[in-house]
């Protein structure tokens, strides 16, 4: 059996929100295995962290960039990351973040080829990125980047608390396919790149979710409906019920549209194609929030060593 330790049962603690105590026993039921131990604890009705991203860490900022091309449109958005949440108020860390996101809408969609790719400037985004950590004394990183293009459209840009034009720690890009007015659906796609922006949906279509991640989300149902000690066929109702809710909470087109509940994304895409007299097609989204996925250190946890010691 995997040893249970108090930094193991801390990071669960600050995944889950669940206490200590409930942590400590998650990880004994499931032999150490973090993503095991919360689904165990979601389907003992115990947590509601299954969705939520790791704990950010990472300071810097999300830029963005757009350009016409003829009736069609391009889009990126890049991570710069830093040390300090400081730097990102930096006027030459903004710069720089702008300039590789101004890199990015011609460069291949991959970190390495906007880092190899020329600012507006002409300097290397690599060169800049390395110029800035000599002159600010942090180490910075060109973390994430991704584009998103039409041949008809637009590509529409959204900055959550931007702290400057086109930077921020949220940046959502949002492609529509349509003969429209170009300007009605960039006001289109900015409205939804807000909603993508609050509901950090995981897939355009419920054929794009990830079948591994409907299993799970099956396995822990299933498990819920189990404890409910009705027949079978009941049983295999529930669950398929709350796959359909899963997908409603998860799938953009199916969520319900943050700012008219009454209606899906789907269907506001629907009605607004009929006010500007063509159809419209969402292509894709991307959302990148600073920092997600990068785990903070803490290096003080005595305190939760004691009273793990004195629970033990």
């Amino acid at each position: 059996m995997a040893e249970i330790t108090a930094t193991l049962v801390k990071d669960l603690r600050e995944k889950s929100g669940v206490g200590m105590m409930d942590c400590k026993k998650a990880l004994i039921e499931t032999d150490g295995d973090m993503d095991a131990a919360l689904d165990w604890l979601r389907a003992k009705g115990l947590s509601k962290a299954a969705k939520k991203a790791d704990r950010v860490a990472a300071e810097g900022l999300v830029a963005v960039s757009q350009r016409r091309d003829g009736k069609g449109q391009v889009a990126s958005l890049v991570e710069l990351n830093a040390e300090t949440d400081f730097v990102a108020r930096n006027e030459l860390f903004q710069n720089a973040a702008r300039g590789a996101a101004v890199a990015a809408l011609d460069a291949e969609n991959d970190v390495e080829a906007v880092k190899a790719a020329k600012t507006p400037a002409g300097e290397g985004v690599s060169d800049v990125i390395t110029g800035l950590i000599a002159t600010i004394g942090e180490n910075m990183v060109l973390r994430r980047t991704a584009k998103l293009s039409v041949t008809e459209g637009a590509v529409a840009a959204y900055v959550h608390n931007a702290i400057a034009p086109d930077l921020g720690r949220l940046g959502v890009i949002v492609a529509l396919e349509s003969s429209a007015d170009p300007a009605a659906l960039n006001d289109l796609g900015r409205k939804i790149g807000m909603h993508v922006a609050a509901t950090a949906p995981l897939a355009l279509t419920v054929e794009e979710v990830d079948p591994a991640a409907v299993e799970r989300e099956r396995a822990i149902f299933a498990e819920q409906a189990a404890e409910s000690g009705k027949p079978a066929n009941v049983v295999e109702k529930m669950i398929e019920g709350r796959i359909r809710k899963f997908y409603e909470e998860v799938v953009l087109l199916k969520q319900a549209f943050v700012m008219n509940p009454d209606q899906t994304v789907e269907q506001i895409v629907a009605e607004q194609a009929k006010v500007l007299g063509a159809p419209i097609a969402i292509k894709g989204f991307v959302r990148l929030a600073l920092g997600e996925g990068v785990e903070k250190k803490v290096d003080d946890f005595a305190g939760e060593v004691a009273a793990l010691s004195g629970q033990s």
